[in-house]
């Protein structure tokens, strides 16, 4: 029969998880208690902990996968995430119930620990054991393509590049112009007999997508729609329902769920408030020395782009002489600009000149994480030379720190500012909270490393 063993691997990890859970805290209870016979208390407790664990793993769709995304460092990361969630639980029931001070601390630690180990050896046994099967050429899916094309070979593509997954292509089959062809089709799918259909929706009509469901609903087999549009390569895109209608939402800009717009400015508040807080002593100091260094105010305000090119003042350590604008340089022009003074030579290339832009994220016109705004001499040029390029880093809020600040500093000419460009571009591309934490950290080796440029 097709697809025998289809839904068996997430009732394996269930049913693997909560024989872990009853094997480590009987274990942890030995090591604690050795050969007592448990009392109600934690026999109670036992008992608890497998419902909640059913009722918690349920609930957060703990076993709620299939073959593309089933990926081990995912697997261990959901269930890192559900003991977070069962410990609270029991804790709050303890606390609630008022038993919380009768149960054994370190038994109660050692049963997590005991049972996180096991079920993380478990998923990788069963990994490598899947694996091996794969390879032998068992548990193996078949798919069929219908349609041509590019969308077509990026299927094809997809699963040549991922062969741990074990899915083999069985046929492809190109629309044509017969008036049978509803017939035709069937017949190809009928002999090939594939696990799952893909339908090129460009290459095919209503009547052929129906035809091509009805046969799927005979023959036990799964249809999967891909429409051709370029914009969802590049375009995060969602799927949500009006009704019964299935509406695909594009992210036309960077941060547009509401999730990482939360999560972003939430970092960003936690953030700079504790480095405002422990930073303070720093802040005083070179306050301090920036009035001494030379005759003028400690900070500089200048008029940046903000998000959707709202005007803003960025707030800084002043760097350069009080009269620098009788130079009339537009950029600094680096160790070599006679507007610097020598403390303010150290602060840029430390990256010390930005703290105070800590403020301007508190705010809300900045971010930690995010292109650099620019001065208006920088956007008019921007905007002659890259305007369709430039306005999409105008969709986000800008940041203190960047790929572009890191890469390539202070930029001084359009060059600089179109490589800083493209560096930025493609972290919008490829955003995440992961990838912020990495260039905040690359920025504070900047800092240390005196490398700004």
């Amino acid at each position: 029969m097709k697809n025998r063993y289809t839904g068996l691997l997430p009732k394996v990890h269930l049913w693997t998880d909560l024989l872990m859970f009853n094997l480590s805290f009987a274990v942890a209870y030995y090591i604690r208690f050795e050969i007592r016979v448990p009392d109600h208390l934690y026999t109670n407790l036992l008992l608890i902990g497998n419902l909640l664990w059913i009722l918690t793993t349920y609930v957060f769709r703990t076993y709620q996968f299939n073959r593309i995304s089933y990926i081990p460092y995912r697997q261990a990361i959901i269930l890192l995430k559900a003991c977070v969630i069962h410990v609270s639980v029991i804790l709050g029931f303890l606390y609630f119930s008022q038993q919380g001070g009768a149960v054994s601390r370190t038994q109660f630690l050692l049963t997590y620990a005991i049972f996180v180990s096991c079920a993380l050896v478990a998923r990788a046994l069963i990994w490598s054991f899947i694996l091996f099967c794969r390879q032998a050429g068992y548990n193996m899916r078949t798919y069929a393509v219908i349609g041509k094309g590019e969308v077509a070979g990026l299927i094809e593509g997809f699963y040549n590049d991922r062969k741990e997954l074990g899915y083999k292509k069985c046929g492809n089959y190109e629309v044509g112009e017969d008036k049978d062809e509803v017939a035709v089709l069937e017949r190809f799918l009928q002999k090939t007999q594939p696990d799952f259909i893909y339908c090129c929706l460009s290459d095919m009509n209503e009547l052929l997508v129906k035809g091509v469901i009805r046969f799927a609903q005979h023959q036990k087999a799964q249809v999967r729609l891909v429409p051709d549009f370029g914009g969802f390569i590049n375009n995060l895109a969602t799927i949500e329902y009006h009704d019964q209608y299935p509406i695909i939402q594009l992210n036309t800009k960077p941060f547009s769920g509401l999730q990482d717009e939360t999560i972003k400015r939430a970092f960003d508040l936690i953030f700079s408030t504790l480095v405002m807080i422990f930073g303070a002593p720093i802040f005083v100091l070179l306050m301090g020395l920036v009035a001494m260094s030379s005759p003028g105010p400690v900070f500089f305000l200048q008029e940046r782009s903000g998000r959707w090119g709202k005007i803003f003042k960025v707030i800084k350590f002043r760097t350069m002489y009080q009269d620098a604008d009788k130079f009339g340089l537009k950029h600094s022009q680096g160790d070599h600009d006679p507007r610097i003074t020598p403390l303010g030579r150290l602060l840029r290339r430390s990256r010390l000149d930005e703290l105070p832009q800590f403020l301007n994220v508190f705010k809300g016109d900045m971010s930690i994480v995010g292109p650099r705004p620019l001065f208006r001499y920088d956007v008019d040029m921007l905007m002659q030379e890259v305007p369709q390029e430039f306005m999409t880093l105008l969709t986000v809020k800008p940041g203190i720190t960047s790929i572009g600040q890191i890469k390539v500093g202070y930029a001084s000419n359009i060059d600089e500012n179109l490589e800083r460009l493209r560096y930025d571009l493609n972290y919008l591309t490829k955003y995440s909270m992961v990838t912020d934490v990495m260039l905040i950290v690359q920025t504070i080796q900047v800092m240390l490393m005196g490398r700004g440029r």
